[in-house]
Formats: structure tokens, C-alpha cells, sequence
């Protein structure tokens, strides 16, 4: 940490000259002074921990002490062996300049060089390095070394404006003050280390809070590059992600620069800056941009002078490029790129997190779109019924401006199809129109049994003249089938041209299986896929709550595994957080557990009689500890209840409180009308009126506090396995869940 002088320096005893300064004879009185103003100069070096303020101080008390007209520090720079001025009075010039001596040349040269104290009684005369001693008019100058165990730090030198003859007080005076300096200023570089250091946790932990808190990736994005940029000091901060199918960088993400997205800035693999980094997945750094082979020409149009940039890595494959920029010219340290490389990488498991999501979510509203048809054709039975609600949802699922429905005809023998509601295009109902099988658009539906798509309507061959007479230019149908079978047509077309693709091929058949099967088997479908909906759901969702907290973890350990090299705060911070997910993580497997063995009814309740106070204080103290629980339970009440299952409500409904409401929090149980009750109130805000009709259903969530919205499901299934039910109650200014269990005839204990 501490820089080293290339020469060798002196070690063990001061050289006898200044040895013997020690011996000279002095009075009680300069006594006295030496220690007065020696004590000044400790003072100022342990009084400050930062390098500034301790130079400006020191370097005054200096002055004074030695009663002289100038004080600096020049502080050695170990890459290029030159001495550096850092601070400066009565000679300021030579920080404002920035004066650089090598070692070993000139005054302050010579003082590094030497390790000893130099003094030059004739500035004039001597051979100084330094023009600015002579512009200021120096007449004589006398420095020390400054030095820690046997280390040149660099030195601290005096001078006077007329001349004067530096005694062996002087020296000595000026060495105890530079001995204090270098040890004052060698706490404060540690301290700034230090601090540097914390810094360096503080930013990594910003990034990672922003990388754990958003699942959209453009919302994570918008949100991660600022602190990034800010972290490294930088101008500019950009995102760019992998294409796999052209093998090119697209700008998806910037700040300072973001005209890389709005014009849909596009970088080859290999090519240019960007294009290095994803091809040789290591960092690149861009001293000069104006003389480097960029191909984004919108980086020296925005005039960004100096860039770093590293790959985003998700197990050893390349999915993008992060980099930084500055509009004046910098030198970035490996330091900086180090730090933009751990932002990387928890850029880079974030935003593959978050392209999961978005797959996933992608895919939820695609069984969104089936679940709402699903749960029109199980509500109604007839079929006009049916097709009425049907036919609206189908449309705007698909974004579409018709929909209908064509059934065969069975009186025709299945030669013919029948339309039998329509919405956008109402006149083919009301006209009844009849499509014969194998004829125009929906025939050829119904013959082959097979999606088609009409790009242009206009050129087409259609039967049915009323699909331009509305306009429609665009058109896709899909066979309704049982079995093998097909039952009719189910078409959708749009006002304006439109290409369909896969993915509404694939939903409109989604859709058509689930129409065909309600009207064909509307009662055994009802509960058919009522209930493998309920699981695709549940699984979707679960399956998403647990990837959140089992993601953290992996990013943590997985940034541990590939980074041997990482500083111990980072380390320990990537421990508590892989910590902290895994417990959410197994609590939130527990709770799924719990659901899944009432779901089975594999849950058999044993009550038994219990003394309601005793377990009650039991359960609030587990469930909540730390937090005032006020217990309104008469001391004799006893009832008959399964100890587990009162725990399972009770702690969710003490850990709601604590989560979501304010104090007072307030446990109280009585008897009535042959039924237990027991009552957990507090004093915060109550439930959301919009979250009323869902509280009880499972990944229902008020507020993002950690919770995994399953506490009140599994409360309430706990409390109907149990004979009872749980139930909810607006109070004023506060919140109140009853657990009601059904009671036979309990004695009082005693």
C-alpha cells in the first residue's frame, strides 16, 4: 500500500550529524519552547483523518514553529519515482503548478534520495530543480525526509525570504515535525483506504439493490445505469444485448448517450469497441476515443473522449456489453475497471433474471388470455350463451377487430357451415349465412382441419362477400375440434393489413380447443379444466416466487465461485445476501408445503384441550419476537383446539400485523354461541378496499415488505380444516381477523 523509493534508503540510526544535535546544551527555557511548539505540531497530526485538512494544519503550526516565510509537502508518486507537490504555504504555486521532482534530482531531490535532512543556506548559489524557490525569492531552505518505518513517504521542506542560517534546533525541530507528519499522514492515506473501501461495498450494494428490486428489464435497466454511472464518476452509461440470431449488439439501455437506442445502434461481434469486448469477453479501455477503431460514430458525436467497457457473463456465455464513458479525457484505473466488472456481473445475472421473467410472464398472459376464455365457456352452458361472452374476449386477446364462430350443420350432414355468433361482424348471423365445406376461407378451415391465414382479404378466394363489404383485410381461422373431429370454425380478421404470426396461430388455437370442448362437453370440461388451470397458475406463480430468492442465491454464490479475488467487505456482503435469500427461500417452501398437504387433505387436526392464555403468550412470543403483543385472554379460558393449527393462524396473523400494520398489536379469545373465537387486531391502516375480494387467495400482496402473500391462504385453509373459518373485519383506524372454531362443552380448568 505505502509507496517504496527505487534507491535504497538509509535504515537504523539518524547519521551522526543529526545524532549530535541531540547533545547540544540548551536552557530551561528553550526547553520549554521545543516542547511548547513540538507538541503543537503532534496535535495537528493526530488531530485530523483526512489527508487535506491534516497538510493545511500541520504545514501553518509548521511555519510558525520554525518561524519561517514558507512550508511544503511534496509526496512521492511510485509509478513515476517523482516527488509531487501536495500542500503548500507562503509557496502555494508549487500545488496550483503541480511541481514534479524526480529523486534524487534538485533540493527535494536530494533530501528523498539521501534520506537525510538537507540544508541549503544560499539558495541563489545551489543547485535546485525547482525555478518557482527562486521566482518566490528564497534566500535558504532546509528539508527533511518524511518517513515511516525506514520508508521515504517524501518530504517536507521550510524557507525563509531572507537569509538565515538553519541551526542543529532547527533540524532537529523540523525532523520530529516531519517524523509526526509522515506517521499523521500515513494514518490518513489508511483511513481514506479504508474509507475508499467502504465506499466500494456502499456502491456495489446500490447496484445490487437495483439488480434485486426490478423484473422488467428495460425498468431494471433505466434504473441500474444511472447508479453505475454515478458510481464510476462517468458521463455516460449503456447496455447493450446480445442478439443471438444476427450475432450484433443492440443498444437497449443508456444514459448520456441515448441516442444509441432511440437510433437502434446495432455493433457486430468483433467489430469496434464494443464488438472486442464481446468477442474476447474481457475488458476494453479506450484512453483516447478520437484515435481508437470505434464503429459507433454516435461516440464521437457525443464527444466522449475516454471508455471502459466489460462483457455481461451468465456461466461463461456472453449476453451484452456494459460500458462507461467520460467527455474529458481519463485514465481509467483497474481499480475502475474492476469495480464496473462486479457491476457487470450483477448486471448481467439481473438482467437474464429478468429476461426469464418476462419469458415467463409472457407465457402467464398467454394462459391469461386462455384462462379468461376457459372461464367464460365453464360459467355458461348454452351455447348462445357461451358464444356471446366468448367471442368479445377472443377478439381482444388476439387485438383484433371480428371474431366469429361457425358450427356444421348437422342437418346438412356436416356439409355446411352454419355462422353462429359473430361480433365486428354481425351481419354474418343475421343473414345466416352458410359457408359449404371446403369452399372459401372457413370451408378450407373445416376440410383441412388446419389454421390458414389471409395476408390481403381483397386478393383472396372468399365465399362469403361480407367480409369485404366490412373491410376486413386480414384474416386467420382456426378448426374447431373434439378429437380428430372438427365442429366448426373460429376466425378473426382486422380492419387494417396485418402479418399474423406463430405466436396468434398458436393462442387462437389455444383458444379454439378450449371453445370446441365447452360446447361439445360443457359439464365434464367445467371441472376438467377448472382444475388444471388452477394448477398452471399456481405453479407459474410459485414457480416465479421461488426463481426470485433462488436466483439471489445463485447470483451471490455464483460472483463467490468465479471471483477468488473479490475484497473480504464484498465477500461478506455476498454471504449475508445468499444467506438471507436461502431463509426466504426455505420459508417460502415451507409455506408451499403446508398448502400442498391441505390441498390433499393430508393435514388431519387433533385438538385437545388447551389453556388459551398460556399458548397464545407462547405463539406471540415465537411468531414475533421483540414486538409488544398485548394479550386480552382470561386466565381460565380453556378450549378444545389443535395446538399446531392455532400456531399456524396465529403467527400469520401476528406476522401480518407486525408487517403491515402499526401498534398497539392485540390478542384477545372468548366464548360464545358454542364457538371459540380468537381475534388479532392492530392499530395501522387496515386492508386496501381494493385488495378485499382477493385478501384471501394465495400471492396476494398489499405492499412489497418481503412477505410471500401466501400467509392468509394458508391461515384460512388451516382454520377450515379445522372446522372454523377466518374471517376479516374493518374496524376504525385498525385491522381485526377472527379465527372462529366450533366448540363442544368446556369446563373451566379448576
Amino acid at each position: 500500500m505505502r509507496n517504496r523509493l527505487a534507491s535504497a534508503k538509509p535504515k537504523g540510526r539518524r547519521p551522526d550529524y543529526l545524532a549530535s544535535l541531540v547533545q547540544l546544551p540548551r536552557g530551561r527555557a528553550d526547553d520549554a519552547d521545543r516542547l511548547r511548539r513540538l507538541q503543537t505540531l503532534t496535535d495537528a497530526a493526530l488531530a485530523h483523518l483526512d489527508l487535506e485538512p491534516l497538510l493545511a494544519s500541520l504545514l501553518a503550526r509548521t511555519r510558525e514553529a520554525l518561524e519561517v516565510d514558507t512550508c511544503a509537502v511534496l509526496l512521492l508518486d511510485e509509478e513515476t519515482q517523482e516527488l509531487v507537490a501536495r500542500a503548500a504555504v507562503g509557496i502555494e504555486e508549487e500545488v496550483e503548478r503541480g511541481v514534479r521532482i524526480p529523486v534524487g534530482r534538485g533540493f527535494a531531490g536530494r533530501v528523498a534520495a539521501g534520506g537525510v535532512p538537507v540544508v541549503l543556506d544560499d539558495v541563489d548559489h545551489a543547485d535546485v530543480l525547482n525555478p518557482l524557490l527562486r521566482e518566490k525569492g528564497i534566500k535558504s531552505l532546509l528539508g527533511v525526509p518524511l518517513s515511516v518505518g525506514g520508508e521515504v513517504l517524501g518530504v517536507l521542506h521550510v524557507g525563509s525570504l531572507t537569509p538565515r542560517k538553519f541551526n542543529a534546533q532547527d533540524v532537529e525541530l523540523l525532523q520530529l515535525a516531519g517524523d509526526r507528519a509522515a506517521i499523521g499522514i500515513e494514518h490518513a492515506r489508511l483511513f481514506e483506504a479504508e474509507k475508499d473501501a467502504r465506499r466500494h461495498v456502499e456502491q456495489m450494494q446500490s447496484i445490487t439493490d437495483a439488480a434485486l428490486a426490478h423484473l422488467e428489464v428495460d425498468e431494471l435497466l433505466s434504473e441500474l445505469l444511472p447508479r453505475i454511472r454515478d458510481v464510476l464518476a462517468a458521463d455516460t452509461c449503456a447496455v447493450l444485448l446480445l442478439d443471438e440470431s444476427s450475432a450484433e449488439l443492440v443498444a437497449r439501455s443508456a444514459v448520456g448517450i441515448e441516442e444509441e437506442v432511440e437510433q437502434g445502434v446495432r455493433i457486430p461481434v468483433g467489430h469496434g469497441f464494443a464488438g472486442r469486448i464481446a468477442a474476447s469477453r474481457s475488458p476494453v479501455v479506450l484512453d483516447d476515443v478520437g484515435r481508437a477503431d470505434v464503429v459507433n460514430p454516435i461516440l464521437r458525436e457525443k464527444g466522449i473522449r475516454s471508455m471502459v467497457g466489460v462483457p455481461l457473463l451468465v456461466g461463461g456465455a456472453v449476453i451484452g456489453v456494459l460500458h462507461v464513458g467520460s467527455l474529458s479525457p481519463r485514465r481509467f484505473t483497474p481499480h475502475d475497471v474492476e469495480l464496473l466488472r462486479l457491476a457487470g456481473d450483477r448486471a448481467a445475472i439481473a438482467v437474464e433474471h429478468a429476461r426469464l421473467f418476462e419469458a415467463e410472464h409472457r407465457a402467464r398472459q398467454r394462459l391469461e388470455h386462455v384462462q379468461a376464455v376457459t372461464d367464460a365457456a365453464l360459467v355458461h352452458l348454452e351455447v348462445d350463451d357461451l358464444l356471446a361472452v366468448l367471442l368479445p374476449r377472443i377478439r381482444d386477446n388476439l387485438g383484433a377487430d371480428t371474431c366469429a364462430v361457425l358450427l356444421l350443420d348437422e342437418e346438412t350432414g356436416g356439409s355446411e357451415l352454419l355462422a353462429r355468433a359473430a361480433v365486428g361482424i354481425e351481419e354474418e348471423v343475421e343473414q345466416g349465412v352458410r359457408i359449404p365445406v371446403g369452399r372459401g376461407f372457413a370451408g378450407r378451415v373445416a376440410a383441412e382441419a388446419r389454421p390458414v391465414i389471409l395476408d390481403d382479404v381483397d386478393s383472396a378466394d372468399v365465399f362469403n362477400p361480407i367480409l369485404r363489404q366490412k373491410g376486413i383485410k386480414s384474416m386467420l381461422g382456426v378448426p374447431l375440434l373434439v378429437g380428430n373431429a372438427p365442429i366448426g370454425v373460429l376466425h378473426v380478421g382486422t380492419l387494417t393489413p396485418r402479418s399474423f404470426g406463430p405466436a396468434d396461430v398458436e393462442l387462437l388455437q389455444l383458444v379454439a380447443q378450449r371453445v370446441a370442448l365447452a360446447i361439445e362437453r360443457a359439464r365434464l370440461h367445467e371441472e376438467t379444466v377448472r382444475l388444471d388451470q388452477l394448477k398452471l397458475n399456481f405453479v407459474a406463480v410459485a414457480s416465479h416466487e421461488l426463481r426470485t430468492p433462488a436466483t439471489s442465491v445463485y447470483g451471490a454464490l455464483a460472483t463467490l465461485e468465479a471471483r477468488t479475488d473479490l475484497p473480504d467487505e464484498t465477500r461478506a456482503l455476498l454471504q449475508t445476501t445468499a444467506f438471507q435469500q436461502a431463509d426466504r427461500l426455505r420459508r417460502l417452501l415451507e409455506q408451499l408445503l403446508d398448502l400442498s398437504r391441505l390441498d390433499a387433505d393430508s393435514i388431519a387436526t387433533q385438538p385437545r384441550p388447551i389453556v388459551l392464555q398460556t399458548v397464545l403468550a407462547s405463539i406471540a412470543g415465537q411468531a414475533v419476537p421483540g414486538h409488544a403483543v398485548e394479550l386480552r385472554v382470561p386466565d381460565d379460558l380453556a378450549a378444545v383446539a389443535d395446538p399446531l393449527v392455532l400456531d399456524r393462524i396465529v403467527s400469520n396473523l401476528l406476522v401480518n400485523a407486525v408487517r403491515y400494520g402499526e401498534p398497539p398489536i392485540v390478542v384477545s379469545a372468548e366464548q360464545t354461541d358454542r364457538h371459540l373465537r380468537v381475534r388479532v387486531e392492530d392499530g395501522g391502516g387496515g386492508v386496501a378496499e381494493h385488495l378485499l375480494p382477493h385478501l384471501f387467495d394465495r400471492f396476494t400482496r398489499g405492499q412489497e415488505t418481503g412477505g410471500s402473500g401466501l400467509g392468509l391462504a394458508i391461515a384460512r385453509a388451516y382454520a377450515r380444516a379445522h372446522g372454523g373459518d377466518l374471517l376479516y373485519e374493518r374496524m376504525q383506524g385498525g385491522a381485526r381477523f377472527e379465527l372462529v372454531v366450533p366448540q363442544g362443552t368446556v369446563t373451566r380448568p379448576g
